[in-house]
């Protein structure tokens, strides 16, 4: 088969150097944030001949419009600090929750895999290989358990340090705009590239310490080290779910009641200091939008690595025991680090944004050097750290694979990714016609900017899953399910950069709200809302990628689950199976609902606190009193707390029901039918809410002919809009992006109890 040109110390070396790479990289993007003050300090060296005309050092001192209001910078770091001790209180609360589940679904592992060999301690036949022994179950049980800690662990830290930067980031962001859209741009950016490269890198890091470690006790048993590893994916998503319908279920609660209240009924500005809802709804963004999707990005890399893990390591790299070959994973997301880093300072260091037209570009220009880059970086790796000849387990069989095929396989999953971006991109950006003509029919009301917008979004799906389709038939034809899995990690291999662009987008839309709340220029408040306009259509991209990566990652782990349970076919003609298909299509319908619903009834609690406040406080409309807003703070942590309990059972429980009472083929069923009617459903909810969004913001903000014929504030249509982008809140915010982890999760907790379901499974078809 032959041998690699990496050697296993040179790859000993690489993983673990690149990734600290990325982890000191975004330190020292932090260190330049941080190089913008909040506070308006007279410097006692400033009197000096370098010293500025005001007597203060770069304090960002309003200069463009003379101003120099302090009171102005003072404003914005108390508001700030609501945000973030808002965010941290929220986070705090429901990780206390978590951790209760952690622990009591770690101890459930334990128990369900310890008892697939009745808890013995003695070694057994290995599963593809009966001559040789392998480690007990009670092994695999202790040590799925530990890695599912540690995922859960650095999936929570995750968003969490996202969550900190961003909040850290969001006044400075609103400062800088002071000086120009470019320089705010750039600190914007460089926050989100500090969540990237900390995500990514972490990531890799703890994913390469805990193979090490698992190796000194597994040796050469390498089936049962990289089956243990599963349990990092399981609780990487598990965390991710959490906080991805947690967050949800904040940041729409907090905004559909500031919506609704402050611009129909009260007709004020968004983000308007006088709107009780307002402080709770920008740390809604950070809570879902950054702690969220850190989380489900990282559930995301976590799973397809070690899908890709457990399907190589009963394949020739496994069997030959080649740890070059066998890590080729971890090397396209280390190189994949290295790709980001220096994509990230094209946007940052060698050109400038002087125009708030370049900001979108700029940011798409991301996505295409990374993708080209990318893919030469992927050439050299698949060259470097594979045979040029090997063999991949295929159902039963190993199947000849050149390395070159395998290098087509990521490829195609990378160039998929950006085809699906920037699908994603034409139907939510208010520059092109889906979302022009979204807002042009708010002209009839709601009801037809709703139809519109509904349209859309199904139309929407339809390039991105042929994109999925191809993916899977080449990827599929070359390597068979490491094929797919490797493809979803092409896609995720510039995590690091889809990440910073995804950050950005918060962190930008809060600059905006501080900006209003402060009361600050005009023209400054054009600015950031010109950073918010394309960050949300990146949101959306970002949204994107996260869908399509969560498609072909739960097809590997439905692959390495059906390998795993000895399952070597899947007939949808059994009835075991069918009715399998049916209620797994069902799910994500009955997760939405739930999600929704649980949105409606906390915004409906909102809505009220706001409406008692404007009725009840003297002067709050005329802006001499001040709102109540740990209130509304309050009532979005409380409600989100409590309705992500009953959507995240539903999603954690199903596969050990199913697995248990009905067995694998019926969970294979489930599997199959929750991934395909899944990924339709969070495509056209993500893309739909997000035209409805940027509809919105078309007639807004008047830049053409067309959209002032549509506005101003307050005009029926953009009423209208309004409302269309209400709707659309819990769908693109929620629903959507809580969809991608629901197909994932199900199919990797499968993975892990796939010993269990195989031993014990179908209690009740044994029975009867």
């Amino acid at each position: 088969m032959g041998s690699t040109v990496l050697s296993e110390l040179g790859t000993e070396i690489v993983i673990p150097i690149c990734a600290v790479i990325g982890i000191v990289f975004s330190l020292a993007q932090w260190f330049l944030v941080s190089r913008v003050k909040v506070t308006p300090e007279r410097n006692p060296s400033s009197s000096g001949p370098n010293s500025n005309k005001n007597g203060y050092n770069d304090y960002l001192i309003e200069e463009e419009e003379g101003l120099n209001d302090h009171n102005v910078v003072l404003k914005c770091a108390e508001i700030q600090n609501a945000i973030s001790e808002g965010s941290t209180s929220f986070l705090f609360t429901m990780y206390q929750y978590v951790g209760v589940f952690m622990v009591a679904f770690a101890i459930l592992i334990f128990v369900f895999l310890g008892s697939v060999e009745g808890f013995s301690t003695k070694s057994k036949a290995c599963t593809y290989d009966k001559e040789k022994t392998c480690k007990p179950a009670l092994a695999t049980a202790l040590f799925s358990t530990v890695s599912f800690v540690l995922g859960a662990v650095t999936s929570v830290l995750s968003g969490f340090l996202g969550m900190k930067i961003a909040t850290y980031a969001n006044a400075r962001t609103t400062l800088e705009a002071r000086k120009g859209v470019g320089k705010a741009f750039i600190v914007a950016f460089r926050s989100g590239a500090v969540m990237g490269f900390l995500l990514a890198a972490n990531g890799l890091l703890v994913l390469y310490i805990t193979i090490n470690l698992f190796r000194l006790y597994y040796g050469d048993d390498w089936e049962g080290l990289f089956e243990a590893i599963t349990g990092y994916g399981l609780g990487g998503s598990s965390m991710a779910l959490f906080g991805r319908v947690g967050g949800g279920i904040y940041t729409k609660a907090a905004d559909v009641g500031a919506d609704l209240v402050g611009k129909v009924e009260r007709n004020i500005p968004e983000d308007d200091p006088r709107n009780p809802a307002v402080i709770a709804d920008n740390v809604g963004d950070n809570v879902g939008d950054i702690a969220g999707m850190g989380s489900d990005l990282f559930g995301s890399y976590a799973e397809a690595s070690c899908a890709a893990l457990v399907v190589a390591s009963i394949s020739s790299f496994g069997i030959t025991h080649d740890f070059t070959a066998m890590s080729y994973p971890l090397l396209i997301s280390s190189t994949g680090i290295l790709v980001c880093l220096i994509t990230t300072l094209f946007a940052t260091d060698f050109f400038e944004i002087k125009a708030v037209n370049e900001i979108e570009p700029a940011l798409k220009k991301q996505l295409i050097i990374s993708t080209v880059l990318m893919t030469v970086a992927i050439a050299i790796v698949s060259w470097i750290a594979l045979p040029t000849s090997f063999t991949i387990f295929n159902f039963g069989t190993q199947k000849v694979v050149k390395n070159w095929q395998l290098f087509l396989c990521v490829g195609v999953g990378l160039w998929a990714g950006l085809i699906i971006g920037f699908v994603t991109e034409y139907y939510t950006s208010n520059a092109y016609s889906p979302v022009q003509d979204v807002a042009d029919s708010c002209r009839t009301g709601a009801a037809t900017n709703v139809i519109f917008g509904l349209a859309l979004g199904y139309k929407s799906v339809i390039i991105p899953i042929f994109a999925i389709a191809v993916s899977i038939f080449v990827s599929f034809s070359f390597a068979a399910m490491y094929g797919i899995a490797v493809a979803a990690l092409g896609m995720l291999s510039t995590i690091a950069t889809g990440l910073a662009i995804d950050a950005y987008g918060p962190i930008s839309d809060n600059a905006g709200g501080i900006a209003e709340m402060a009361g600050m220029s005009h023209r400054i408040r054009e600015r950031t809302d010109a950073l918010d306009a394309a960050g949300n259509t990146t949101a959306a991209i970002g949204k994107g990628f996260a869908i399509g990566s969560a498609a072909l990652v739960s097809l590997a782990l439905f692959g390495a689950f059906v390998s795993r349970a000895g399952v070597s076919t899947v007939d949808v003609l059994t009835p075991k199976v069918f009715i399998g298909l049916l209620v797994g299509a069902m799910l994500p319908y009955w997760f939405s609902a739930m999600t929704m619903k649980s949105v409606g009834s906390a915004a409906l609690k909102m809505v009220e606190e706001v409406r008692r406040q404007f009725n009840t406080i003297p002067g709050l409309m005329e802006g001499t009193a001040k709102p109540d807003y740990a209130t509304c703070v309050k009532i979005s942590t409380d409600a989100s707390i409590k309705e992500m309990i009953p959507p995240g059972c539903l999603v954690m429980l199903t596969p050990l029901i199913v697995g248990t009472l009905f067995g694998v083929e019926t969970l294979s069923g489930v599997l199959a039918g929750s991934l395909v009617s899944g990924v339709q459903i969070a495509i056209s909810a993500s893309n739909t809410g997000g035209a409805w969004d940027n509809a919105k913001k078309y007639i807004e903000a008047g830049a053409s002919e067309h959209a002032r014929s549509l506005g101003p504030k307050g005009s029926d249509p953009h009423k209208a809009a309004v409302i269309g982008d209400t709707i659309g809140d819990p769908l693109k915010d929620t629903s959507g992006p809580s969809l991608n982890i629901l197909i994932k999760l199900m199919a990797v907790e499968s993975l892990v109890f796939a010993p269990f379901f195989a031993t014990h499974g179908g209690l009740l078809f044994k029975i009867f």
